[in-house]
């Protein structure tokens, strides 16, 4: 089939972009080392015009992009949208900007009530969460629960195939603040199961956690526990503390069905975490329900 839609999830740290048919299958797919972290005020649109645009031979289609290139770090800064939202309040806030003459509109992201009268918010998480929801006419109905494990993971109540609220919990950048910047830093990657085991059971039910954080150190300097090990506990017990506290947060009694989204390998830290606690959990991957999310989102802008 003929591409027909160039889809773009543009994060902080890189860049995936996909051609898409009218049915939404992938015609080709590339990744770009186009993070927004790493470009200069107004450099976005013009990478997206010389680089990304014809690497997929997508000049002149309509593409639609979600993710950071929406803040004020990337392309333009696009108003979030309040919750509860699904997808048409999204679609009915798409951004235009100007790239080749083409139809080219990015994303919103959502904001919700917050913690501590502060509000929250997210991008590009939203466009995966409802392009999930897209996937499967039965996740539109009743509450779901869904957690998005990342650098700021999100933990989001889903009713009636809208986002109704969610909370961000900053896990992935604490563990590599702390296991490189901090005296828990170590050697090595987080690939020891009993190190990591060791850290979820050291959660506890989730609080204390700067306490808590302190046994990844004394476990090593005065138990004996090897310190090439000291990454996975401390992985374990991030990841747990928070799958312990996280629910709370979102007024949920415990003991509700978790289904995760996104990579695979992070989401299975988070299952074990999970099933630990005696829940029933669900993986589904993210980089489909994102181009899920664009498409959707593209069929109900139109071309507005």
């Amino acid at each position: 089939m003929a591409a027909a839609l160039l889809a773009c999830d543009w994060g902080t740290t890189n860049l995936r972009a996909w051609t898409l048919d009218e049915a939404g299958g992938v015609v080709a797919e590339r990744d770009f080392d186009l993070g927004v972290s790493r470009l200069t005020p107004g450099e976005a649109g013009r990478r997206f015009q010389e680089e990304v645009q014809p690497a997929l031979d997508a000049v002149g289609l309509p593409a639609i992009l979600c993710g950071m290139v929406g803040s004020n770090l990337g392309w333009t800064s696009v108003p979030y949208v309040d919750c509860p939202a699904g997808l048409p309040e999204l679609a009915g806030s798409l951004a235009s900007v100007e790239a080749h003459a083409a139809w080219v509109r990015i994303v919103p992201g959502l904001r919700c009530e917050g913690l501590v009268g502060a509000p929250d918010v997210m991008r590009g998480e939203e466009t995966q969460i409802l392009g999930w929801v897209a996937q499967d006419p039965a996740r539109a109905r009743g509450r779901r629960v869904v957690c998005h494990p990342g650098t700021h993971a999100k933990w989001v109540l889903v009713e009636e195939g809208r986002i109704a609220r969610f909370v961000t919990v900053m896990t992935g950048e604490l563990f590599a603040v702390l296991s490189k910047h901090s005296v828990l830093k170590g050697e090595g990657g987080a690939d020891d199961p009993a190190a990591f085991e060791a850290g979820l059971a050291a959660a506890g039910d989730g609080d204390a956690l700067a306490a808590r954080l302190f046994t990844a150190r004394s476990r090593v300097v005065g138990g004996g526990a090897p310190a090439a090990g000291t990454p996975s506990y401390l992985s374990g017990l991030l990841i747990g503390a928070e799958v312990a506290s996280a629910p709370r947060l979102l007024g949920l009694q415990g003991g509700e069905p978790v289904d995760l989204l996104g990579d695979a390998r992070l989401c299975g830290f988070y299952r074990r975490a999970l099933e630990r606690r005696g829940l029933a959990v669900e993986t589904f991957d993210g980089e489909a329900a994102a181009r899920a999310g664009l498409f959707a989102l593209y069929q109900q802008g139109g071309r507005s």
